[in-house]
């Protein structure tokens, strides 16, 4: 059994503590009076702020997978992040994407998840209060007590949901694991077709050549919590050539959700076929209120 270590406390301290010692130098900018005769500036309407746009990536992914709709979003004047996904276990992927948000962000966010960083932003939303709206790319929207095994299994249509799981992943093992846990990798000759069917068939080569593994029990660990999507606007980017989540499955999560959902003729990698009408998504989710 493996001992999860607790996070080092000084080193989330660490950003309050140098807040605290600016503080301290008891500087501040001077106030400045207006001229006579005209209005002061200070009382000015001020405009709204954009939310900030967290990313979560899924399993055998990486954050650069966003990089087409993170160049959009920045064009667009969103400031845009990255939250860590280890792809350990679902409880500490999501209090890792929290800790993350909760420091690294201040006003409000929307959380975005492509595949199972869906169930991770379902999870860490309720930890994190300044949730404005959540959006699912291709993505896991689980209720409590479901897991990305048992969602993938739910409807006909995935490619992972066969008798013998060693057909479509190579397992490894990891130093420390807990008991018969594995490191899981998508067999790299099935992986373009399966995944992204659409990209150039040298960049899906290369996509699943630098997959990230996810641990076997992360895939299996149920969500232990009210799920965030209940309170929280939810939005739902289904690609309906999705070979891994059956888009039907996804779909069912939309309408029980209550989200708001856009369909495209694209493959679960959908964030590089398709960032177009998924940046236009999360921009909608964005300007919500």
């Amino acid at each position: 059994m493996t001992i999860r270590r607790p996070l080092n406390r000084a080193t989330l301290l660490a950003p309050g503590i140098a807040l605290a010692a600016v503080a301290a130098l008891g500087v501040a900018a001077p106030t400045l009076a207006a001229p006579t005769g005209h209005p002061s500036h200070a009382t000015a309407p001020r405009a709204a702020t954009k939310p900030t746009i967290v990313l979560v990536h899924g399993a055998w992914a990486d954050s650069s997978s966003f990089t087409p709709v993170i160049e959009r979003l920045q064009h667009d004047g969103y400031t845009v992040l990255s939250a860590p996904n280890p792809l350990r276990s679902l409880v500490d992927d999501a209090a890792n994407v929290a800790a993350f948000v909760n420091q690294a962000t201040t006003g409000p966010v929307v959380l975005v998840g492509h595949s199972y960083g869906g169930s991770v932003i379902t999870d860490a939303a309720t930890q994190i209060p300044r949730v404005q709206a959540l959006v699912y790319v291709d993505a896991y929207a689980p209720a409590k007590g479901e897991s990305v095994f048992s969602l993938t299994a739910a409807k006909p249509g995935s490619a992972f949901a066969v008798p013998d799981p060693s057909t479509v992943f190579d397992f490894v093992q990891y130093p420390n694991a807990e008991d018969g846990d594995v490191d899981t990798y998508v067999k790299r000759a099935l992986f373009p077709k399966i995944f992204a069917a659409k990209l150039p068939a040298a960049q899906a080569k290369v996509l699943a050549a630098t997959q990230q593994p996810v641990a076997l029990h992360a895939l299996q660990d149920a969500l232990a919590v009210d799920p965030a999507w209940e309170t929280i606007k939810s939005y739902f980017f289904v690609g309906t050539k999705d070979k891994v989540l059956p888009p039907a499955e996804q779909i069912a999560m939309a309408d029980r959700a209550h989200g708001v959902i856009v369909k495209r003729q694209v493959d679960h990698l959908a964030i590089l076929e398709a960032p177009k009408p998924i940046t236009a998504l999360i921009e909608k989710a964005a300007g919500a209120r």
